[in-house]
C-alpha cells in the first residue's frame, strides 16, 4: 500500500496565495463599499416602489437580460417566498411571445445596468402602451430604461470588480441586494409571519425547522387523561389504550395538575398500589408547550428535560400531546 506523497509548497505557490488574498480583498472591498454606497443613496423612490408594488393585484414581473437576468431570477424566487406572487420573464422571449406572461394586472421590475439593453426595449414599450407599473434597477439614471419608467432605484457608480471593468460583479452585487431590500419591506408591509412562511416552505430543512407543535401533536381522543380521584388501577388502563406512557391529571375545572408517567408506577409500586388515586402519584407541575410553539422548542424541552412526552395546553388546559417521536419522524433533529 502506497502513501501519497506530499507536495512541498513553493515560494511562487506562496506568492501566488498572498496575490489570491488581494484579489479576494479587493473584490469584497468594492463589492461592500458599493452596498454602503447604494445604501446612503436610497430615497423616497424606493418607497414609492414598495408601495406601487404592494398596489399590484396580479403578480411582480421580474426580467433582465444576460447575468442580470440570473439576479432577476433569484429575486423573483425570493419576492414569491416571502408572500408577493412573482415570476421571471426573459426579456428577449417577451418580443416573441412571453409577452402574454404579463397583464395589466402585474407590475414589472427591469434590472439592467446600463440601462440600455435592446432586449428590453419591446418590454418597455408594452408596459407604457397598457399603463402597467415599471421600476428600473440601473446604474443609469438617465438611461433609456429609467426615462421610461414610473420609478428608478440606481445602482451606485463604483466599478466592477473585475480588473478590466468588464465582467459583472459589483453591479449584480447591487442588484441582488436592492431586490432583497424590495422583498423584506414588501413581507414586512404585507405583515408576512412565521406562519406564511411555512404554508409556503413546506418540504426540506425549512419546512421541518417551522413546524409547529399544532402541526404535530395528537389531540381529541387520543390524549390521555384522568382525574385526582381516579384509582392507580383505571390510570393504567388509561395509559396503556392511548400508548403514550402518560396520563395526564386534570382538575374539575379541566386544568392540568400533574402527569402520571410509567416512572411514577415504578417509584411508587407496592402490595397496594392499584388502590392508590391519582394524585398521590402524580408528578405536579409537568413540562407544558402551547401549541404556537415550534416543534423545534419542544423537541429542545424534552431532550433538556429528558422526557418523551409533553402536553400542549391552551390557559392551562390540555388540548394536545405530543412525542419525542413525532418531532423525530418529522425530520427535526
Amino acid at each position: 500500500m502506497t502513501k501519497a506523497k506530499k507536495t512541498k509548497t513553493t515560494s511562487n505557490d506562496s506568492i501566488e496565495d498572498l496575490n489570491d488574498l488581494t484579489v479576494a480583498h479587493r473584490v469584497l472591498k468594492l463589492e461592500a463599499e458599493a452596498l454602503i454606497s447604494m445604501s446612503s443613496a436610497l430615497d423616497e423612490s424606493f418607497s414609492n416602489a414598495v408601495k406601487t408594488l404592494l398596489l399590484v393585484k396580479g403578480r411582480v414581473v421580474v426580467t433582465g437580460m444576460g447575468k442580470s437576468g440570473h439576479i432577476a431570477r433569484k429575486i423573483s424566487a425570493t419576492l414569491a417566498s416571502t408572500g408577493t406572487p412573482s415570476h421571471f420573464v426573459h426579456p428577449a422571449e417577451a418580443s416573441h411571445g412571453d409577452m402574454g406572461m404579463i397583464t395589466r394586472e402585474d407590475g414589472v421590475v427591469a434590472l439592467s445596468n446600463s440601462g440600455e439593453t435592446p432586449e428590453l426595449i419591446d418590454l418597455i414599450d408594452y408596459c407604457r402602451r397598457y399603463g402597467i407599473p415599471l421600476i428600473a434597477i440601473t446604474g443609469r439614471t438617465t438611461s433609456t430604461l429609467a426615462n421610461y419608467s414610473d420609478f428608478t432605484l440606481g445602482l451606485p457608480g463604483i466599478s466592477e470588480a473585475c480588473p478590466m471593468g468588464l465582467a459583472p460583479t459589483t453591479s449584480t452585487t447591487s442588484m441582488l441586494a436592492m431586490g432583497d431590500a424590495l422583498a423584506v419591506a414588501l413581507l414586512e408591509r404585507r405583515n408576512f409571519s412565521i406562519d406564511n412562511f411555512q404554508v409556503l416552505h413546506p418540504g426540506g430543512k425549512l419546512g421541518q425547522a417551522l413546524l409547529k407543535v399544532n402541526d404535530l401533536m395528537h389531540a381529541g381522543e387520543e390524549l390521555p387523561l384522568t382525574n385526582p380521584n381516579a384509582l392507580m388501577n383505571d390510570v393504567i388502563l388509561t395509559m396503556t389504550n392511548k400508548m403514550f406512557g402518560c396520563a395526564g391529571v386534570v382538575d374539575s375545572n379541566g386544568i392540568l395538575i400533574g402527569i402520571v408517567t410509567d416512572g411514577d408506577l415504578r417509584r411508587h409500586m407496592s402490595r397496594d398500589f392499584r388502590s392508590t388515586t391519582a394524585a398521590e402519584v402524580m408528578t405536579k407541575f409537568p413540562k407544558t408547550i402551547r401549541t404556537e410553539s415550534l416543534a423545534s422548542e419542544a423537541l429542545g424541552v424534552m431532550n433538556e428535560n429528558a422526557i418523551t412526552v409533553m402536553f400542549v395546553v391552551d390557559a392551562d388546559k390540555p388540548i394536545g400531546i405530543i412525542h419525542l417521536h413525532d418531532c423525530l419522524r418529522a425530520g427535526i433533529a
